[in-house]
């Protein structure tokens, strides 16, 4: 893929991504605790609503 910025810009980009700063190293992408803490959300959200459908009724 083709860069749409002039070699000048390119450079800066290229020189501000390889400051320490930028090179963090991280833990991987854990698909499956996104997951969990969504479905547990949910379910959460749920019964919350629930509880207060009957207080209000």
């Amino acid at each position: 893929m083709s860069s749409r910025l002039s070699p000048e810009d390119q450079q800066r980009v290229d020189q501000y991504l390889s400051a320490p700063q930028h090179q963090v190293e991280r833990q991987p992408f854990k698909v499956w605790r996104l997951l969990l803490v969504v479905i547990a959300a949910v379910i959460v959200l749920g019964v919350l609503s629930r509880l207060l459908s009957r207080l209000a009724l």
